[in-house]
């Protein structure tokens, strides 16, 4: 796939571009978690996230899945890195199903794809790298606390100070 989305970071209403990337946490005495996410580039909402303990194709079509039921007549441009989901004969169907514009990053440009990992960068920052977490449900249920937050509350330049899902329903109103 070409990175159609170029850099071009911005969008003139909700649901045309989203970024899409899963990171990696830690929990417990050296367990493994993933966090997929996918954000839209109008307003910088997640629209949708899974948390899981696997880095596999399923933990990024269930994102998928989770983001268009959500979002039923959205038809985005969805722009991803190379990873081996994301270039997989799922996502590509299920992409296609939906009626998704693919684009990916360029190889080893993870600038490409800065939004997501700005994303990830704050969720560290500000939650992830606070505290030892002891069990999968204890990282989960921070997650989810922290993403309603980054929704709701927290307040964003680039929206002119508001939070990303008060710029959503400004512009659906």
């Amino acid at each position: 796939e070409d990175n159609i989305l170029n850099r071009n970071f911005t969008a003139t209403a909700p649901n045309q571009k989203w970024c899409t990337d899963v990171t990696f946490l830690k929990y417990g005495f050296s367990c493994k978690a993933y966090l997929s996410a996918i954000k839209d580039l109008y307003d910088g909402s997640i629209v949708a996230y899974v948390v899981g303990q696997f880095n596999d194709n399923e933990l990024v079509l269930e994102t998928l899945r989770k983001a268009q039921k959500a979002n039923p007549d959205a038809t985005p441009l969805i722009h991803s890195d190379r990873g081996s989901q994301y270039t997989s004969k799922d996502y590509y169907r299920l992409t296609t199903q939906y009626q998704m514009t693919r684009s990916m990053s360029r190889v080893g440009k993870c600038i490409d794809n800065a939004p997501i990992e700005s994303f990830f960068g704050h969720f560290k920052t500000e939650c992830y790298d606070l505290k030892k977490y002891k069990t999968f449900e204890e990282l989960v249920s921070d997650i989810d606390a922290y993403i309603y937050f980054y929704n709701h509350q927290r307040f964003q330049e680039r929206n002119n100070g508001l939070a990303p899902l008060e710029m959503r329903n400004k512009a659906v109103a």
